[in-house]
């Protein structure tokens, strides 16, 4: 299989268990009805939690109204081109599985966006007076992707260069 399959199928993979996860949660189980920020106690340590996301990771530079949710769509939407332009070019099975992560991850969370207008947030982890951010599987599926490029920019063994 090339690079880009891979990476097309880990995409494909992250923005199914992604929009999964938050489809059985918001409709099935009753969180799109839940005030926010309720939290249903799952372990002593985890909450699922219902948030809505007007901005980008941790809730940064939140949309107000729809110019800015087109605005943060557009970003998501470039960003998800030129990670494609780059996972195309990528001949790294390291690097393709790293960007369809990050690109599955931004498809999911691209898709709340367009549809609600923000991003489903749910999972919340928490221990020994601290506390994490909410966030949901394409969060997670991107910190992957980001960990898997960073590895292979900075860790991984390069081949020794011939003579």
């Amino acid at each position: 299989m090339k690079t880009r399959d891979w990476g097309l199928v880990v995409a494909a993979i992250a923005l199914v268990l992604d929009q999964g996860s938050k489809l059985l949660l918001l409709y099935v189980c009753g969180f799109d009805q839940m005030a926010p920020r309720q939290a249903v106690g799952v372990l002593p340590f985890f909450n699922l939690v219902m948030v809505k996301n007007y901005g980008f990771s941790y809730g940064l530079f939140p949309a107000s109204g729809p110019e800015g949710t087109a605005l943060l769509a557009a970003l998501q939407m470039l960003a998800i081109v030129l990670l494609g332009w780059w996972l195309w070019v990528s001949h790294s099975r390291i690097v393709g599985i790293g960007l369809g992560l990050v690109i599955g991850g931004a498809l999911g969370n691209l898709v709340d966006r367009l549809a609600y207008g923000w991003v489903a947030d749910f999972f919340h982890f928490y221990a020994f007076g601290y506390d994490w951010y909410v966030f949901n599987l394409a969060d997670v599926a991107i910190t992957f992707g980001v960990g898997l490029l960073l590895y292979d920019a900075l860790l991984r063994p390069q081949p020794a260069a011939k003579e």
